[in-house]
């Protein structure tokens, strides 16, 4: 069973961006970026809060923020994966394999 299955949201955003003629700049270079602005955006979110206050962050009026900025990296994340022909399920099992030798559980 995939850990993490994105094939609709795949069909979903491209399908969007075709309708919109959007494709001709959904390059990985440009992706990429527009992944990084989104990422900044929630970034800013969080700019001086305190630990506490960055836990919280769902129970306040920032809910919705959050949940979009979320959202808009999740898609160009989507994006991204299928830009670049990349199957996100290996990748991100593949990456655990790797972090679980680098980080061992303590004895």
């Amino acid at each position: 069973m995939p850990l993490i299955d994105i094939q609709n949201l795949q069909q979903a955003a491209y399908a969007f961006g075709e309708a919109r003629n959007w494709g001709k700049y959904h390059s990985p270079k440009n992706l990429a970026m527009a992944l990084s602005v989104e990422v900044a955006e929630l970034v800013e979110i969080f700019q001086w809060q305190t630990e506490d206050e960055s836990r919280q962050v769902m129970s306040t009026d920032k809910r919705e923020h959050v949940e979009q900025e979320l959202a808009d990296i999740t898609i160009y994340l989507t994006q991204l994966v299928t830009a670049l022909g990349v199957d996100l399920d290996a990748a991100i099992r593949a990456k655990m394999e790797v972090n679980a030798r680098k980080y061992p559980l303590p004895e």
